[in-house]
């Protein structure tokens, strides 16, 4: 049975956005706040956003209000979901949008590289929904989505930690659907593309994938395809546009890539031999 939660359609539900300040999730926030949605956004820096006081209103009676988050610290997370509640009383959406990006060969990529790749994309994750969960449970609803990515289905070249920490998070969420469902708690994933976002200056380089890397050229060569798709990709507002029809359905699917090209793509990975897929994928990016 749909929580009461959700009844009275968008008017007014409450959402918790991670990563907020920025692309995708700067954008879902100003979408759902213009459509009357009440959005806690969260950052590990909010400048010029003063906390306490909505940053952004609408005549819908939306509003954004920015509270610092660190979605790496136990801490901060506890601390930022209780201020929500002590606001609201409830949580009807939690979307975990935060992460980050590291790019290099497997053998240039330290353990303390791929450690922090983890912590943010899917640890962060984890203490989001574990704090979350027993504040849904305990309303009898609530929707949670993930920003996974293409990459958490097809593995990139140079960007393996990232495709492997949105890997874990499809394979959490498909665990996690199953778990949360008697408590009328829905969850699932939007697999965005290639998108014009600051994302692409923000990545992180492995620091072994320097000019002495044995990898360096072919490295840099699939970076700047990379660099290059992403700033001819589709508009964070579309991904947005995404999420807010995952939020209104009553039972959203398990996951929805975002545009036409990513769709088929994955189409072709499920109908097409693996070897042929691999293939295809190195003549992108390997």
């Amino acid at each position: 049975m749909e929580g009461m939660g959700f009844m009275s359609g968008n008017k007014n539900q409450v959402v918790m956005l991670t990563g907020a300040s920025s692309g995708i999730g700067k954008a879902t926030a100003q979408w759902l706040m213009e459509r009357g949605f009440r959005v806690y956004g969260t950052s590990r820096r909010a400048p010029g956003i003063r906390e306490g006081q909505p940053a952004h209103s609408s005549p819908s009676g939306g509003f954004i209000e920015m509270i610092p988050l660190d979605v790496s610290s136990e801490e901060s997370v506890e601390n930022a979901v209780r201020t929500v509640i002590e606001r609201e009383g409830r949580i009807d959406v939690l979307i975990n949008n935060a992460g980050m990006g590291i790019a290099g060969s497997i053998e240039d990529t330290s353990i303390q590289e791929a450690e922090k790749q983890f912590d943010i994309n899917f640890f962060g994750c984890l203490r989001m929904i574990r704090h979350v969960l027993p504040v849904m449970r305990r309303q009898g609803w609530g929707k949670i989505i993930f920003i996974s990515s293409v990459a958490g289905m097809i593995s990139i070249p140079y960007q393996s930690m990232y495709s492997a920490s949105k890997y874990a998070l499809e394979a959490l969420v498909e665990a996690l659907r199953h778990e949360v469902a008697p408590f009328g708690i829905k969850a699932c994933l939007v697999e965005p593309g290639d998108t014009r976002t600051e994302f692409t200056s923000s990545r992180i380089i492995a620091e072994a994938a320097g000019k002495d890397s044995p990898y360096d050229n072919r490295f840099r060569k699939s970076l700047a395809r990379m660099e290059h798709d992403e700033q001819n990709g589709v508009p964070p507002e579309k991904v947005a546009r995404v999420i807010h029809g995952m939020i209104l359905k009553k039972n959203p699917p398990i996951r929805r890539a975002v545009g036409f090209g990513y769709k088929t793509i994955l189409l072709l990975k499920k109908l097409l031999p693996s070897w042929l897929v691999e293939k295809l994928v190195g003549m992108l990016y390997a």
